[in-house]
């Protein structure tokens, strides 16, 4: 069987596999996990989680970034001057 045919791994709700009923918001090492390094949420089809508990990570993480627990975006640092990749 050739590599492409073959099915990829079907991924599990991390939170249901634990059977978390809350998700909490101080707990930024476990958010990190489910974050970008540039602060965004990463989406389901890559973490592997269920609708219920994206619906409350994506909540737990919206309350930790107003209490400034995680930052809304970390700033990038490039080589380019201005935005068309010129000096």
């Amino acid at each position: 069987m050739s590599d492409y045919a073959r099915k990829p791994r079907r991924k599990y709700c991390a939170f249901c596999k634990d059977k978390a009923e809350y998700i909490d918001y101080k707990d930024v090492q476990m958010l990190r996990k489910f974050m970008t390094d540039r602060g965004k949420i990463k989406p389901r089809r890559v973490t592997g989680t269920c609708a219920q508990h994206q619906h409350s990570l994506s909540m737990a993480v919206k309350r930790a970034r107003e209490m400034a627990l995680v930052p809304y975006t970390v700033p990038v640092v490039s080589g380019r001057v201005d935005g068309r990749g010129r000096r």
